[in-house]
């Protein structure tokens, strides 16, 4: 058995209010790039075998240079994302295809992750493509902090309050067996339907299909506005004492 990663790196960062051209996952954290996090968390997860980013076109020469000077050795391949985040997995979904068949090596497991969300841990990566081989579908979450109220069909005015117990705050790297992925998104093609994440390609057209929660932990934040940068240092410097403290990550 073998499990993909595909990394979504093309964000242009609009809440970031970054200058034209400037990608928020090449700011820095702990003196190294957000994607630089990202890529080592799924270079040192033992369940990943390969991965393939899709990323802006300007930024792709950046990414081959990281590859070799960190020694991304499982990155297989750096492709041009497309318009939307969607379009970006699609892409890669399509190059994972053709090395497939050029190969004859096909993955059973697929994990669709953001490049913006450095401070995955390898241990959670391993149990996600554990957890998805068993059960078909795993997606981490959390449980929401705050009191969620649906906006009413007056503007201006607050809605029903939901259940806080019966909801979970959705993150990445989303699992999913290869097969039912990969048909999600060419159902979604077809049809020109988007969505916000896998998990609802998946279920739309695999209603069938339960999906696994796996809670984690409030550090797999997503680096989305510039406040977020700040938080992020802060994780960075948590997350390195207590890798510090218990130096248990696989190299």
């Amino acid at each position: 058995m073998s499990s993909y990663a595909i990394i979504a790196a093309s964000g242009v960062g609009k809440r970031m209010k970054l200058k034209s051209g400037i990608s928020k996952q090449l700011l820095e954290i702990g003196g190294y790039p957000v994607i630089f996090h990202t890529l080592s968390a799924f270079q040192r997860a033992a369940s990943i075998d390969l991965i393939f980013i899709a990323t802006k076109p300007e930024s792709i020469e950046i990414l081959e240079q990281m590859k070799g000077q960190y020694g991304f050795s499982k990155i297989e391949a750096i492709i041009p994302g497309g318009k939307e985040r969607q379009d970006s997995v699609y892409n890669c979904i399509d190059h994972i295809e053709q090395h497939s068949s050029s190969t004859g090596a096909s993955p059973d497991t697929i994990l669709v992750h953001d490049g913006a969300r450095p401070f995955i841990q390898p241990h959670e990566i391993d149990e996600i493509v554990s957890q998805s081989r068993k059960h078909g579908a795993c997606v981490p979450a959390t449980k929401p902090k705050d009191t969620i109220k649906c906006i009413a069909d007056t503007p201006g005015f607050f809605g029903e309050t939901l259940d806080r117990s019966r909801l979970l705050q959705v993150q990445t790297p989303q699992g999913f067996a290869a097969k039912t992925l990969i048909q999600a998104h060419k159902h979604a093609r077809l049809e020109q339907c988007y969505a916000t994440d896998d998990a609802a390609l998946v279920e739309r057209f695999f209603p069938e299909q339960n999906i696994r929660i796996y809670e984690t932990g409030y550090h797999n934040i997503k680096i989305t506005t510039p406040e977020d940068i700040h938080l992020a240092e802060a994780i960075f410097l948590k997350l390195q004492s207590q890798q510090e403290l218990s130096p248990t990550e696989n190299s």
